[in-house]
């Protein structure tokens, strides 16, 4: 089993694309066009995953709290084999880091607002092993 897409609604599909790219230079827009409102959407990623950005007008109301008490997504989470690297890209794309502090002997995690303020998470694992990979009480 795997995860074969997400599909995020943005304010901004080019933006959010744009970040994707400097994130993961194997990605690319894999297609794209218009919804029968005219709204737009893309598709970005490889040829076997890929986030779906699906236009979405901005409303008159308060924007939702990341993390807060309101329902909804927090973020997506990528694992990549070099944490560093990513973060290195990211900052000279001029991306903010909004990384938490976190600290695992297993796993090291960088996170990232995209331009239109969501948050990303990347996660390098350290171990090949599961009970260290997914152990909670060291975090």
């Amino acid at each position: 089993m795997r995860l074969e897409h997400a599909n995020v609604a943005v304010s901004d599909v080019d933006a959010v694309a744009a970040f994707l790219v400097d994130a993961f230079p194997d990605f690319r827009v894999r297609g794209g066009g218009s919804k029968a409102n005219g709204e737009r959407w893309l598709h970005v990623g490889t040829d076997e995953t890929y986030v779906a950005l699906e236009e979405a007008p901005l409303v008159d109301r308060p924007a939702r709290e990341l993390y807060g008490r309101e329902p909804g997504l927090n973020h997506l989470a990528f694992e990549v084999d070099d944490v560093d690297a990513l973060r290195e890209r990211l900052i000279a794309a001029g991306h903010l880091d909004s990384t938490i502090p976190n600290d695992h002997p297993h796993r090291r995690r960088v996170y990232f607002h995209d331009p239109t303020g969501l948050d990303w998470e990347f996660v390098q694992y350290l171990s090949d092993r599961a009970d260290e990979r997914h152990d909670y009480d060291l975090a």
